[in-house]
């Protein structure tokens, strides 16, 4: 109860002889340089907003136009044709500011310089949307796509996954919802792109997300990987201590705007909105549909380590913290003996468990009290740290450590993790770090350009001791951590053990096969003149066939945030050209130039697609968007139910590296993060993902269920690899030629 005290700005007492106060200078001195540090930053956000709202022109602009007008009319040329006389002769007449001639003058001509500085803005944002909205840079041809364009291009990519006669039915069930049910559809969501920031983005959050009803662990969130090469220290509170400041200065930058766009191919800017609620961020659950809570501001973590949750400051007064001096409260957190209260050790497993058991559990138990006071301080916190006690990083000597590790991410032991948190961070007992990510507000690539920024602070700009121990010396004095108090009743505990055998059993069920591809990387597949990602792309069509026998409906996540808004859209992986090339190397009948031949048609499909997807002409979320139409006028569509019911049973996923410049990864080559993983999507099927990290190596995380009989992620893994080295030797490419 240290900070308690230190909160306290003044006390008093009634005697005798009146009100005696006892003021605080010091207490009295944070509350004032704290309220300094609110004004200045709500300062700087109207300064953003002013700048922003008169983008691209500029308070100079303006002066520049204004003393232009003045100027040409001490020269006696009118460059307004006589508007500035207009303006003058309509002024109000009185006593006011407008009596003399002279300062009506100035007025007029100030007026006029507003009008043609504020025309010249909107010509210049007119101008750059239209730059901004050309996306045929990505293309030879490129044109506008229709909806039967779309409808169509669904059916092309099902029909190397149907025979002839469900391929036929599908195409009736197509062209009867094209003539009938979709014009009226897209009405609707033509309407409604009239109005909405993004046509797609809030239902997809919605009803894809928040609306879900199973456990977010596994099913929804997804982590992400340390340095794996490289170790900086081994002192656990160390490192979390540099990491964490480095976490809080990214968001100061983000509150100031300071943070500069991701540019795709380092020209166009793309959307930053999901950065917005990356900090100050949880998932509530509720009984129907979740919400997302997010505040303005945060000045603690929670933090969970052996069955007990902290609160700790990162601010003392209006400054963050030091890193020296957060290792001092992270270590203090270790140290500290006391046991979990009843309850308290597996209680994060509300949070892993069933959604509706956890919303009337949280109605029924937290709601007041204690209780609510502590998950307060949980919700409301920056984010949540993991203290583990046990170690994990990636050891060449053995094969299962990655994959151990990312196990450890993915779900912990089901209640060391909060996973309504935008993110947790993980910290592992020998200083090695991950995150789990909760998948509602934000994708991928967004927590991965904090990641990048937080390890490369880290390394190249905080820096350790010697010793592992962060730079400069401790504030012995500061109130140590508060310890979370908790009321928690034998029907909750009921409760609580109840949604961690939901998650244990989910997380049980969970293989995952993380390796380290090192025959070739980016730099080598550039030799066959393809893309990299295509590349891959098709050698997972190859290894599924030879894993299962069959190809499958896949799944590959391609952003859209060249949109305002934009999330992301489906690359249906699984074409005719694809299943071309792999059905030709799996016959093995055809030479090495047919293979070569087919193998670039089906590379440029997906290249094509990709593109497409990412200037918004992809197929899956306008069908998306047309279901949940049909749904809110109670019309039902045999096209569109189908459509969304079928299983991914191959979902895909590149994980993005090298967003910020913090160092050159050619000097560093051994800097690298292993990427990240999920859950596969489909209950017999697979999920991939991958980084082509460098020029010279790739990872993997493949998942599936040892439930299913028909998967395996090990022996997938394996094919994986054989197919990669078979692309690769159809082109001759091989280490010793590069």
């Amino acid at each position: 109860m240290a900070e308690a005290h230190q909160a306290v700005a003044f006390q008093f007492t009634v005697t005798p002889d009146g009100v005696d106060f006892r003021l605080s200078r010091e207490a009295l001195k944070h509350i004032y340089l704290s309220g300094i540090n609110s004004w200045k930053k709500r300062l700087i956000r109207i300064k953003n907003g002013i700048l922003r709202g008169v983008y691209p022109g500029s308070p100079t602009s303006w002066l520049a136009v204004v003393m232009t007008t003045v100027g040409s009319s001490y020269c006696n040329v009118d460059i307004s044709k006589g508007l500035v006389c207009y303006i003058q002769r309509h002024l109000p007449e009185g006593y006011g500011p407008y009596q003399t001639p002279q300062t009506r003058a100035v007025v007029s001509m100030a007026i006029f310089s507003t009008g043609v500085w504020m025309t010249g803005i909107f010509f210049f944002r007119q101008t750059l949307k239209l730059l901004l909205s050309y996306h045929g840079w990505m293309f030879e041809m490129h044109g506008r796509t229709s909806r039967l364009t779309k409808v169509w291009a669904y059916l092309e990519s099902v029909r190397p996954l149907l025979d002839d006669q469900k391929y036929h039915r599908m195409e009736t069930l197509a062209k009867e919802f094209q003539d009938k049910l979709a014009p009226r559809l897209q009405k609707y969501l033509v309407f409604k792109s009239w109005w909405a920031t993004n046509y797609v983005s809030d239902w997809w959050e919605e009803y894809i997300y928040l609306r879900g009803r199973t456990p977010l662990m596994v099913n929804s969130n997804y982590y992400a990987m340390d340095f794996v090469f490289i170790r900086n220290t081994d002192v656990q509170a160390a490192r979390l201590g540099n990491i964490v400041h480095a976490m809080i200065t990214y968001r100061r930058k983000l509150d100031r705007e300071d943070i500069k766009p991701v540019m795709a191919l380092g020209i166009v800017p793309m959307c930053s909105y999901q950065m917005e609620r990356m900090f100050n961020t949880t998932r509530i659950p509720g009984k129907e549909t979740d919400v997302l809570q997010h505040l303005p501001e945060s000045r603690h973590v929670a933090v969970y380590h052996k069955g007990r949750f902290f609160k700790l400051w990162v601010y003392e007064g209006s400054t963050l913290l030091k890193p020296r001096d957060l290792e001092l409260q992270f270590q203090r957190i270790l140290d500290d003996p006391s046991p979990p209260q009843p309850g308290e050790e597996r209680l994060a497993a509300l949070t892993a468990g069933g959604r509706v058991e956890w919303a009337q559990a949280r109605q029924t138990f937290f709601s007041s009290g204690k209780n609510k006071a502590a998950l307060d301080a949980i919700e409301r916190a920056a984010f949540f740290v993991a203290l583990d006690e046990e170690s994990h990083c990636y050891d060449p000597e053995n094969e299962a450590s990655l994959s151990l590790y990312g196990k450890a991410l993915l779900h912990g032991n089901c209640y060391n993790r909060w996973f309504d948190k935008s993110f947790t961070l993980v910290a592992f007992k020998n200083g090695q770090l991950g995150l789990n990510t909760e998948h509602s507000w934000a994708d991928a690539p967004i927590i991965g350009h904090l990641w990048e920024f937080a390890l490369g602070t880290d390394t190249f700009h905080l820096g350790y001791t010697e010793t592992g121990h962060c730079l400069g010396k401790p504030n012995l004095m500061l109130p140590p951590p508060q310890r979370l108090q908790w009321d928690i009743p034998e029907r909750c505990q009921a409760v609580i053990e109840s949604s961690y055998q939901v998650a244990k059993a989910l997380a049980d069920d969970v293989e995952l096969y993380c390796f380290q591809f090192f025959p070739f990387g980016k730099g080598l597949i550039k030799k066959c003149r393809t893309s990299p990602d295509a590349f891959v792309q098709i050698a997972l069509q190859l290894a599924h066939f030879r894993d299962r026998g069959k190809f499958c409906l896949t799944y590959e996540a391609s952003m859209t945030r060249l949109f305002r808004e934009g999330r992301t859209e489906t690359v249906r992986s699984c074409t005719s050209e694809s299943t071309a090339f792999v059905q030709a190397m799996v016959q093995g009948s055809h030479t090495k130039a047919e293979l070569q031949n087919l193998f670039r048609k089906a590379s440029e499909k997906h290249q094509n697609m990709y593109r497409l997807a990412m200037t918004g002409a992809g197929i899956d979320r306008h069908l998306f968007c047309l279901y949940v139409v049909s749904k809110y006028l109670g019309v039902s569509s045999p096209f569109l139910a189908e459509v969304l019911s079928e299983p991914w049973r191959l979902s895909t996923s590149q994980t993005a590296q090298f967003q910020i410049q913090m160092f050159d990864p050619n000097k560093y080559p051994n800097h690298l993060g292993a990427g990240g993983g999920f859950g596969p999507v489909a209950d017999d099927g697979y999920g991939v993902s991958y980084m082509i990290a460098g020029e010279n190596t790739i990872f993997f995380h493949v998942s599936s269920k040892f439930s299913s009989s028909e998967t395996n992620a090990q022996r997938f893994g394996n094919h994986i690899r054989q197919a990669l080295l078979d692309i690769a030797d159809l082109f001759q490419v091989s280490k010793a030629n590069s």
